[in-house]
Parts: structure tokens; sequence; C-alpha cells
């Protein structure tokens, strides 16, 4: 992996500044072997860690993050646990697939939840389900068609007005939203740093180890890190985007940053705005390239929209006024009597898409298996998916990895450059402009 690649923190994730420092990371600086390689330690990597570390709790297990957990992208998305499919899921007409993935994501909710109340992790945790809403009539003519899909889903929810989301939104700005409960919102980075800490005993976390190089030979899988190595017999990527720098499905992902912007804690009289009890809520946009918004339980209003093709994983920071700019619309457009509040932070998180909406689960060489390429709903994917890869390695059988399994295919392969760049770009302008009402 180059310098150019290799994954770096621009110390703008509002979500890990709100943390208290950690202890020192402990970095990998000797030669190592371990009986498991896990690399990546974000949702995916860290469920993969602990679940191969329960199953074989005899054997080593030495888990590789660039970073500090919490810093890359597990750590900067906008805290929703989603049990739903995939809009473009529920959209199909495979009814046991969508059955399969709510299981799934179920899972992945209520796994999550054990865990922080087994351990105590402070990360905000809270069952308050999620909204879609939809601003004008663009977003309206998607929320409808999305009320149609839960109803022919025969999953529950509740459609509110403008009037009856006020409260809960502080704003009328909201046509219509459609809630659904069985969400959770977290405080992703205070998670994964938690889910990071309390590993089993025979589970290690080196940080600030990036991998440089992957190879196998001897019957081994070696990395190599810029002061150390690790053999192990048996590889398990969660490395997502990365993993195509170690020649793992190669040509079929495409990196894209989504950013968001949080606000400074607000002050009583500004929550005043948010009359409805809990005083906290998420909501995706119908339109999926309009905007999300949070209200935490610490009182920071969350905006989250545009997106960035990133080849190279990282954006062009100097791009950051223009997108702060925009989220400054998006705020005051639903908030103008927060015009006031400053921002406090503006980051981007990069994830892995594919052309048709596919993602990863599977062996990907000897004694090698990986999941990813998640399309944006890495909590959920990721924690089960990182489970049942680990189960998989193993060996083991249970119908939930026969789900997965059963939904799992191959991202398409892409284009070559530069017909993949300009083809991306242009179609999220697309999207950017027909979607404009709804930011």
């Amino acid at each position: 992996m180059s310098q150019t690649t290799i994954p770096r923190d621009d110390k703008c994730n509002g979500w890990y500044q709100l943390l208290d420092a950690p202890a020192p990371a402990r970095c990998l600086n000797s030669s190592e072997t371990a009986d498991w390689l896990v690399i990546g330690a974000g949702f995916t990597g860290l469920a993969a860690a602990r679940r191969v570390a329960e199953l074989r709790p005899g054997e080593r297990v030495v888990l590789l993050e660039a970073l500090r957990v919490g810093q890359g992208a597990s750590g900067r998305n906008t805290g929703f646990v989603i049990d739903l499919p995939h809009k473009r899921d529920l959209e199909g007409d495979d009814l046991a697939c969508k059955q399969q993935l709510l299981s799934l994501n179920r899972a992945a909710v209520d796994d999550l939840e054990t865990l922080v109340r087994r351990h105590g992790i402070d990360c905000g945790w809270s069952r308050a389900g999620k909204y879609q809403g939809a601003v004008g009539e663009r977003g309206l003519k998607y929320l409808d068609h999305y009320e149609t899909l839960l109803r022919d889903f025969d999953y529950p929810y509740r459609r509110l007005e403008r009037d009856e989301l006020a409260p809960i939104l502080g704003t009328h700005h909201y046509a219509a939203a459609i809630y659904t409960a069985n969400t959770a919102l977290m405080q992703p980075a205070a998670l994964v740093r938690g889910l990071g800490d309390t590993l089993p005993d025979n589970a290690e976390l080196f940080e600030h180890t990036p991998v440089v190089s992957l190879n196998r030979s001897g019957g081994q899988w070696c990395a190599t890190t810029p002061e150390g190595e690790v053999r192990a017999t048996n590889l398990l990527l969660g490395s997502n985007i990365y993993s195509r720098e170690f020649g793992f499905l190669k040509h079929r992902m495409l990196p894209v940053m989504t950013f968001a912007s949080m606000t400074r804690a607000l002050t009583d009289e500004e929550m005043t705005l948010f009359s409805a009890v809990p005083h906290h809520f998420g909501l995706t946009p119908a339109d999926h390239a309009g905007t999300t918004v949070r209200l935490t339980p610490d009182r920071r209003l969350i905006i989250r929209n545009q997106y960035r093709f990133v080849p190279r994983y990282h954006d062009d920071l100097s791009e950051r006024t223009r997108i702060r700019r925009g989220h400054r619309d998006s705020f005051e457009a639903r908030y103008p009597t927060l015009a006031h509040v400053p921002f406090e932070a503006t980051w981007g998180g990069a994830c892995g898409l594919s052309r048709n909406y596919t993602a990863f689960f599977g062996r990907v060489g000897d004694n090698a298996w990986m999941s990813g390429v998640h399309q944006s709903v890495g909590a959920a994917r990721g924690t089960i998916s990182g489970k049942l890869l680990a189960e998989l390695a193993t060996g083991q059988d249970s119908a939930q990895l026969a789900d997965m399994l059963a939904v799992s295919g191959k991202p398409a392969l892409n284009p070559p450059e530069p017909f993949l760049s300009v083809g991306v770009k242009t179609r999220m302008k697309q999207a950017a402009w027909a979607s404009r009402s709804e930011l």
C-alpha cells in the first residue's frame, strides 16, 4: 500500500473530538506469529476478531488498525444502526431475501446492544427509532413510495405530517415523515472504541499500525507494517475499500465519501424548539441524495449531505469550505432561529459502494475471508457480517450464516479509468442537482 493510500486521520472527526484522550496506543514494532490475523478495527473487523476469539479461545488473534479505533470510517458515520433492509433491497421482489436481511440487521442491533450493556460502553445508545423525512414534492414522492414498500413488507410504521413533526424535529421545514421504531442511535466513535477496549483476552489490538504489504508464502499470510510484521495461518479482512490495495475485489469497489457538520451543544433556550420527549432524534432523507439530520442526547445538531468520489480514499481538504457552506445552508433552512449557532466540526467518512448495489461476504483466497462493500449501511451489516465471517472461517453452521450467504453476491466490475471517474462524478452531480430541493 502506497503512502498516498494509507489511512490517515484528518483530525476533523467531530465524534472523536468529543471523546476523552485514549490510553497510549499499542503499536506493532516486532515480528509476531498468530493463528488469526484481522485487518481493520471498524465494525466488521472488531466483530470478526471478537467472534473468532470466542470460538477459538486457545488461539491467538491479532487485530491491526492503521489509526486509533474510532478515527476511521466506522467512527465517522451519523450514528444509526438500522434494522430495515436498504431501500434498494426493499424495492426487490424477493420477499424471502428481505426477511433474511431484516433478521440479520436485527441480530446486529441486538448484538451491539448486548455488548453495550454488558461492558457499560458509554456511547449514548438508544432505541429511539428513525424518521424518514420529505421536504417538498420530490421528497413526498419518494416518501409515498417508501410507505408502499413498508406496507407491502408488512413492516409497522407511523406517518406524521408537518405540524405533528415540528415539536419532534424543532422545525416546520418537513412536510411529512415516516417513523420506524427499531433503529438504534449511538455515538459511533465511542461505540467502536468501547468495542475495541473489551475484546477477549486472546484478541490483541495494535493501533497506529497500517499494513503496507500483504502476501502469502509458506502456507501463511504475512502482513508487513512500518515497524514489524505478523505471520498468521488465517486472514480475516475488515478493511473494506482498502482491501483492494491488497489485491482483493480490485475494480469492483467505488470509494465514496460523505460529509457531516456538527454544532456546539445547544443552550436551554435554544432547546425549546424541541418540545417533544425524548429530546433527541435521527432523520434520514426520503430522497437518498437529501439531508440526514440528528439531534444528539448532548444537544448537538448534525447535518449530513454531499458526496465525493475518492479513488485514493481521501478528499481534498481545501474543498471542505464549500462543503461546510452547503451544510450551513441546509442547517439554516431548517433552523433559521439557530443561524447564530456555529459548527464545531466538519468531517468526511469513506464508504464502499458497488455498481450493482451488492455487498461481498465470503472466501477470497486460501484461508482468507472478507466482508465489505456495505453500501453505506456498515454499522449493522458490518457488525453481523464480521461475526458470521468468523463463523464461516471456523467451520460453523447456523441459520444466520445461511442467510448471510444467501443475501451476498459479487460486486460488479467497474469500467476502466478515466471513464469510471467521469461517470461517477457526473452521476453524483446529476443526483445533487435533482435533489437540491431536499438538501
